[in-house]
């Protein structure tokens, strides 16, 4: 019985997630676990339990989903496991190759008896049949058995595919050509050349043999569509060397490695999970995943992410996040999920491919009977061999691998430049995103600003407001909070409990300190409350068009001061924005700091549409305008306050350095949170879209002229007509074009067109 991976029926055991079919499947095991997951023989442990991940799908129907190899019954595809492994070869391939190259050398002597047989004299022309009949048998009854039982399976699900027309053609040259040697006598004399009735073994094994090399080549080509994956895969470290109380070290499994364990990372060792630095500094190589090639460095209280790789020194860390929690696991799990998606543009594909097969076989029975009753003698013979060649040729498969391979090979790509989309819907519709709706803090700026200074009110002092200030910033996570506690840190000041703490997203946050009610945030959140700022608001204006944030405290409904906190714009963004510009695409920045801030950030990097003091609602409402004006708008932003925006924006980009419900609501994650990732995401889509279509194309013009090609419609003008082992090799190039056109996105040059960009690509 298939498992699917959303399955409710779960249970842990040996550090494994487990998933079950029912829950009395779920309850069987847990009455006797060592009797389902050991007392089987390899490979053959009871499809009730699986392990997590161990799920096989279709690439072309997602919804086909079970827990073992197998072939697609919708389409005939080979399913594929849905978190591929770090080895490309998959069993399919293997059984493939291995019915191709044992039954090759048959083929080549079928070939070779029908091609030359008669000029060569080996056997009379009659024995000559039983000969090629022997050889040909089991290419056809083995070789081809997939083909035979995938085509049963399509007429017994009632979803005519590829191996429908396939089975259908191979299977009638074969029963006729064995019927011509059992029985010649019932056919008529005309049906006669060269000594004996025409067989046509030598297309039966010829068409199995090419449809063979085109599904090991084919696969082989999909397989390489996952190589980002596997190297992913293959850049966590196998081992971790573990501090214990009393300072002894030992290499312990990467499995065993639990959260809180503190571990050593070496010069030239990759960081085993994520985690903090305890001790030491060095420069990190955050490459893998950020895509950035510089070393970053790393002091006590910096974040470590798994699998980076360690250059100078030696750091001691404390592991936070392990297994599936890790950044490289979340990556992967991301990458894997966009490749399986679905683009908007295969909706076409599958209504084309829906009613084809149906048509094909039509066209097929046509081309037979028109053959057979006005062609030209052996009419019939001709009428079978053009049906034939009309079933062979008039493949499906490439139409359907059109759009899912472009997506599986950008989604890698872009995982390389630290680049994730959430689904193939974001990669098409980014390249047609006219405007960009950005965030402030966190997005164009580090996100990380420093406290600036503590402008008391009247009846207060400024190390008050900051000592007040800091406690209630405690039940923040917002980056101006953590300017705030780290300056309140540096100065040593004793913090208080914070009770009843609420954040009012985009405009501040509120809390009970000292049995006293605190308000700490913009203009909006002092109306809401009630507090009058005229007091401070020439100190406010000064500190803003210095580019600083200002917060205003409130205690009990009486202004206290204002607190100024610097951001600096982050190194990459004037590149970034230039290069957007360039594209074409109208910036807009949206920001909860105050306006007169909001426009001195813009005035530096050249933005012109700025609306400050905006809420979450303000920047939903936002998108929403422009996109009744006609936009295609994407949102880029880090926090808690841009997911609502995030998620109606037709494509949400997250910053990878920002919070997790920003991540969530969003389409597309930049893991470095630098913003030239968006021209180059953008590149991407658009680069991918064109692949797509190219292959769309080929798809349709192929079958368009392939099938009256084969149907024999140029013979009373030129005399053509098309071979079914022609046919067979067409249809396997084919799928094999497509896949090698998609495959091009990994060697296509990809990226913002800037002369920054330019010289930090070659480099």
């Amino acid at each position: 019985m298939a498992v699917d991976a959303r399955s409710a029926h779960r249970r842990e055991h040996a550090g494994h997630v487990l998933l079950f079919c029912s829950a009395h499947c779920a309850a069987r095991f847990d009455a006797d676990p060592a009797r389902w997951l050991h007392a089987a023989p390899a490979g053959n442990v009871p499809a009730a339990v699986v392990a997590d991940g161990a799920v096989y799908l279709c690439p072309m129907h997602l919804q086909i989903r079970q827990d073992h190899p197998g072939a697609c019954p919708i389409c005939g595809m080979a399913l594929e496991p849905e978190m591929p492994t770090p080895d490309d070869d998959t069993p399919e391939l293997r059984d493939f190759s291995r019915r191709f190259w044992w039954t090759l050398p048959l083929t080549v002597c079928v070939f070779g008896l029908a091609m030359f047989g008669h000029r060569l004299h080996l056997f009379d022309m009659t024995v000559q049949s039983w000969v090629e009949f022997a050889l040909t048998t089991p290419v056809v009854l083995w070789a081809g058995a997939p083909f035979f039982v995938r085509g049963w399976q399509s007429l017994r699900n009632r979803s005519p595919n590829m191996w429908t027309l396939i089975s259908l053609g191979t299977g009638a040259a074969f029963a006729y050509s064995v019927v011509v040697t059992v029985a010649p006598g019932v056919f008529p004399a005309s049906f006669a050349s060269m000594g004996r009735v025409s067989v046509y073994f030598e297309a039966a094994t010829v068409i199995v043999s090419l449809t063979l090399l085109g599904q090991v080549l084919e696969l082989k080509a999909r397989a390489q569509t996952s190589a980002a994956i596997r190297s992913l895969l293959g850049l966590a470290p196998r081992t971790a060397r573990r501090l214990s109380a009393d300072g002894d070290e030992a290499d312990v499994a990467l499995a065993d490695v639990q959260v809180g364990d503190r571990l050593r990372v070496r010069p030239g060792e990759k960081v085993p999970v994520d985690g903090v630095v305890l001790d030491g500094a060095s420069a990190v190589n955050e490459s893998m995943l950020t895509g950035e090639s510089v070393p970053v460095r790393k002091m006590p209280g910096d974040r470590l992410i798994g699998a980076t790789l360690n250059t100078t020194g030696a750091l001691v860390m404390r592991a936070e996040k392990i297994g599936g929690a890790t950044v490289l696991a979340q990556v992967v799990q991301m990458v894997a999920t966009a490749q399986r998606s679905r683009a908007p543009m295969q909706r076409m594909a599958d209504t084309v491919a829906g009613g084809f097969v149906m048509a094909v076989v039509a066209i097929a029975v046509v081309a037979f009977f028109v053959w057979g009753w006005w062609g030209p003698q052996p009419s019939w013979v001709y009428g079978l061999i053009n049906a034939v060649s009309v079933l062979i040729i008039a493949c499906p498969c490439a139409l359907g691998l059109a759009t899912p391979m472009s997506i599986m090979v950008a989604t890698g790509r872009g995982a390389s430049h630290g680049i994730l989309f959430r689904d193939a819907a974001a990669i098409e519709r980014l390249g047609q995103v006219d405007t960009l709706v950005i965030d402030k803090t966190g997005t164009l700026t580090e996100g990380r600003p420093a406290f600036r200074c503590a402008v008391p009110a009247p009846g207060f002092d400024a190390g008050e407001v900051l000592r007040l200030a800091a406690s209630l910033d405690q039940g923040s996570e917002h980056p101006l909070a953590a300017a705030i506690m780290r300056e309140a840190r540096e100065r040593q000041l004793d913090l208080e409990t914070v009770a009843a703490f609420e954040s009012d997203s985009g405009i501040g946050v509120r809390g009970m300190v000292e049995r006293r009610a605190l308000a700490l945030g913009n203009t909006g959140l002092m109306r809401q409350a009630g507090v009058a700022v005229d007091g401070l608001v020439a100190e406010a204006e000064a500190l803003r068009t210095e580019g600083a944030s200002v917060m205003y405290l409130a205690v009990d409904g009486r202004l206290a001061g204002l607190l100024a906190v610097a951001d600096p714009v982050k190194a990459g963004t004037p590149e970034a924005l230039a290069a957007l510009r360039a594209a074409g695409l109208r910036l807009v920045m949206a920001t909860g700091d105050g306006l007169t801030t909001a426009r001195s950030v813009a005035a530096r990097l050249g933005i012109d549409e700025v609306h400050g003091e905006v809420q979450p609602a303000d920047k939903l409402a936002l998108v929403e305008r422009l996109q009744r004006e006609g936009c295609v708008v994407a949102m880029a932003g880090d926090g808690i306050n841009d997911a609502p925006a995030l998620a109606r924006a037709d494509v949400g980009i997250a910053m990878g350095t920002g919070t997790d419900v920003a991540m969530d609501s969003a389409a597309l994650t930049l893991v470095k949170g630098d913003l030239r990732g968006i021209a180059t995401a953008r590149a991407l889509s658009q680069a991918t879209v064109a692949n797509m279509r190219q292959n769309l194309l080929f798809a349709l013009v192929y079958n368009g002229l392939g099938v009256p090609f084969a149907a024999g419609v140029l013979y009373p003008f030129t005399g053509w007509l098309l071979s079914p082992m022609f046919a067979a090799l067409a249809m396997s190039l084919s799928s094999a074009s497509v896949v090698g056109n998609a495959l091009r996105l990994r060697r296509q040059r990809i990226g913002p067109s800037t002369p920054q960009a330019a010289s930090r690509s070659r480099a």
